[in-house]
């Protein structure tokens, strides 16, 4: 009975889709086969091939008659399942069902639409259209939906209205809008809780119902026809399935949350040198350096392509990274994928065929801004080898990360030729692939290192080759600050979770303490905290006048003392694509007045971050989230949810609250990452007995080794709260992996809110605490692989 009521429902709801949607080309259904899990529709023009890869994704290709069919997808790495998939017909109609998308295809006239769980989605407005020079498929959709997606843009949030052009393009000193930056993505989301994913990487168009007539429209002008539907009850399963499609982020070492010295940029070993010793005099903590092109050069053009350190500048690089690795502070250094010919390996490069080439098969070369040359076809297998065992030698020397910039690429003339294709068909994938080498080379060479891959251009599923992708060249600017979280929030969507900016803005000599301060404090609440500008205004705090830089080092401590937080956020992104940033409207997908509001977010489950992006603000308009209410993190101050609530703001710090119910994880400030334990740490919970309680689970390795968890290198810390009558009791419990090794922990835990406590019992054994200022503080030792249960009486 309930199958029949299914095909009723789908029924009327493809036959009002159908009215928006009149027959093309008088395209005309003949016929339905199935071979070994795919569903093959035939028209009068081509043939549809369906394929379902589980409950919530599907995808459809379009093959026009006479084409054959391209296998090779550069972003998906799941694998279809066979079984799922059922087909039924009736009259006019065949559904194709799952347990969750439905796929129903109307005869006559032809037309294909999509549901999820009886909830219309989408349909085919045209479907496939061949134009002179380009080939589109097109939609329609709901006038109401707000849509997202299409890579990094600075458009406003909810990116309905926009044509985005699909090509990996830099955008030099832009403010508060950018219709086109360093990171393009063919992928759409809607308010609906859909995803369409076309699985093409050719250069192209993604309309977003820009002539307003509820159509969606993806434009190239090459390449495959095909997209995948990706659908789920909630944001976060949307992304999990969407990174289960093309891959989850490996989690990072743990000293990429840490702080990053960079600038542009360091001209000698000695200037590295000077500074990380004013990092350490000044006791500001330190996990890294960044060195940029002057290591192999002493100027910015015409050296491109040297890679191999410039010895008058940096006299004993090994030495210097030896001294710096005692530290546990990395070297992490620039390269491009460009090699000109002034630089020391052009003949090299040349000789061994390991560029792209033009129609002649000789080495392509072309003109721009930093000299003449050629660029490296990662697409070949000699391209990579020659490229990688660079890599590899500069690693051996103990270089500990890698910043690969200008691969959008930077210039890519439409005469090149890769082992893959034209410039124009491979051109948003260089840096895709080129992350590829490098993380491959990685796992062949240095098994036993999480690699850390720091590149402003990729493609769907960029993540999976451990991509850390920043912003581009922002200028420093409020207006380039204004439109960092918009920018991190869409690509988290999008299932890259560490996009993030140059902290206090990259482009220009603008001196602004206040901005450079605000953009600080956003910074401890963003993926990556790496302050880096060009060399006229120091980025880093250690350059700073003694006010700026002691306020400058609050926030660096803060961003270590998170830090259990922020590793736990990290390695649940890796295993569910969950997004470290997270706008409100995946809390509430029914409320429109957040479709477009990136001005606050979430810092994953727990903190509710509201930057400050304007100068001289004193109060501020915030909206408090329904379903928790909220704490200041900084006076404990309380908010209830569901209001919008003026606040005053602080100079020293951006209004940060905390979610009621949550647990977190803090530790002291320490001097870098390899100093990091749980042996001591503090736990912070908000008690809240208006709202529901939650569990937390806080997650530990040891920071370094690949896939720690599968390799049963990990533990957990597990907390929750279980209130009755005058009994508010909390549990933890440790579980440890056998190849780990834990340690004992002596837990301070903190309890918000909570006064007038009569006894603590832990384990039913009565222990001292401390009640001050509506607060409690209980030690807690916990031993290993135990648990303990705390019973507060009130």
């Amino acid at each position: 009975m309930h199958k029949h009521f299914l095909f009723l429902f789908l029924f009327v709801a493809t036959t009002t889709w159908s009215q928006n949607a009149p027959e093309v080309s008088g395209r005309k259904f003949i016929g339905l086969k199935q071979n070994k899990g795919t569903f093959e529709i035939v028209v009068s023009d081509g043939k549809y091939l369906i394929k379902p890869y589980s409950e919530n994704i599907i995808e459809t290709t379009f093959l026009p008659t006479g084409e054959v069919f391209n296998p090779e997808s550069h972003a998906v790495v799941l694998a279809p399942k066979s079984s799922i998939g059922k087909t039924k017909e009736s009259g006019n109609q065949i559904t194709l069902t799952t347990a969750g998308i439905n796929v129903v295809i109307q005869k006559s006239p032809f037309q294909i639409a999509y549901d999820y769980k009886g909830k219309n989605l989408f349909s085919e407005k045209n479907g496939y259209v061949k134009k002179d020079s380009t080939e589109t498929l097109n939609f329609n959709i709901d006038p109401s939906e707000a849509l997202y997606g299409g890579g990094a843009r600075a458009l406003g949030l909810n990116r309905r209205g926009n044509k985005l052009k699909l090509r990996n393009q830099a955008h030099y000193g832009y403010g508060d809008r950018s219709e086109l930056l360093n990171f393009t993505m063919p992928l759409v989301l809607s308010s609906k809780i859909y995803a369409v994913h076309f699985d093409n990487p050719a250069l192209g168009e993604l309309d977003l119902d820009s002539q307003k007539n509820n159509t969606i429209a993806y434009e190239t002008v090459s390449g495959r026809k095909t997209y995948q539907v990706i659908a789920a009850d909630n944001w976060t399963d949307l992304i999990s399935n969407y990174t289960q499609l093309t891959g989850t982020q490996p989690l990072l070492p743990r000293w990429a949350l840490g702080n990053f010295s960079s600038r542009f940029g360091y001209h000698s070993q000695e200037e590295v040198e000077k500074t990380i010793k004013k990092f350490e005099s000044d006791q500001i903590p330190v996990d890294a350096i960044i060195l940029d092109l002057y290591w192999f050069g002493k100027k910015i053009q015409g050296t491109l392509g040297n890679l191999e350190w410039d010895r008058e500048t940096f006299p004993n690089p090994e030495k210097m990274m030896a001294d710096l690795n005692a530290k546990n502070i990395k070297t992490i250094l620039i390269t491009e994928p460009f090699i000109l010919t002034t630089s020391s390996k052009w003949q090299e490069a040349d000789t061994q065929k390991v560029l792209a080439t033009d129609k002649t098969g000789k080495s392509a070369e072309f003109d721009f801004y930093f000299g003449h040359g050629g660029i490296v076809d990662v697409f070949k297998p000699e391209g990579r080898t020659w490229f990688w065992n660079i890599y590899k030698n500069l690693a051996s020397q103990g270089v500990g990360g890698w910043w690969g910039d200008l691969g959008e690429p930077e210039a890519f003339p439409s005469k090149v030729i890769t082992t893959k294709g034209k410039a124009s068909s491979v051109h948003n994938i260089y840096g895709h692939h080129w992350a590829k080498m490098v993380f491959e080379g990685y796992q062949k060479d240095f098994p036993n290192v999480r690699p850390f891959i720091l590149m402003r251009a990729g493609y769907s599923g960029s993540q999976r080759y451990g991509m850390v992708p920043w912003s581009g060249d922002v200028s420093r600017s409020w207006g380039g600050l204004q439109s960092q979280p918009e920018i991190a929030l869409e690509m988290g969507m999008q299932g890259i979770g560490f996009m993030h900016s140059d902290l206090g803005g990259f482009a220009g000599d603008y001196f602004d303490n206040e901005l450079y301060l605000r953009w600080l404090q956003y910074g401890v609440f963003q993926p990556i905290f790496r302050p880096h500008a060009h060399e006229e205004v120091a980025p880093e705090p250690v350059y700073k006048d003694v006010a700026t830089k002691a306020k400058a080092k609050k926030q660096v401590e803060l961003r270590y003392q998170l830090l259990p937080y922020n590793y736990t956020l990290a390695y649940e992104n890796s295993v569910s694509g969950k997004p470290l940033m997270r706008p409100l409207f995946f809390e509430e997908p029914n409320n429109p007045a957040l479709y477009n509001t990136s001005d606050s977010y979430f810092w994953g489950d727990a903190f509710l971050i509201h930057p400050i992006t304007k100068a001289g603000v004193t109060t501020e308009t915030i909206y408090f989230p329904k379903g928790s209410n909220w704490f200041d993190f900084y006076t404990g101050n309380f908010f209830g949810g569901g209001r919008t609530e003026s606040v005053k703001v602080a100079e020293d710090h951006i209004p940060v609250y905390v979610r009621s119910n949550a647990f977190v994880p803090m530790i002291k400030t320490i001097r870098n990452t390899s100093a990091y334990s749980l042996q001591n740490f503090e736990v912070h919970f908000y008690w809240d007995p208006m709202k529901p309680t939650r569990d937390y689970t806080l997650y530990n390795d040891d920071g370094q080794t690949p896939e720690a968890a599968s390799k049963k290198q990990s533990e957990t810390v597990t907390f929750s709260c279980h209130p009755k009558d005058n009994i508010v009791a909390i549990a933890i419990a440790n579980t440890v992996q056998k190849q780990f090794r834990a340690t004992d922990k002596n837990i301070l835990l903190i309890v918000h809110n909570l006064s007038g406590a009569k006894k603590v019992t832990v384990n039913g054994k009565i222990v001292t605490f401390k009640a001050d200022n509506n607060h409690l503080e209980i030690p807690i030792t916990l031993e290993k692989g135990t648990t303990k249960d705390i019973k507060i009486e009130l």
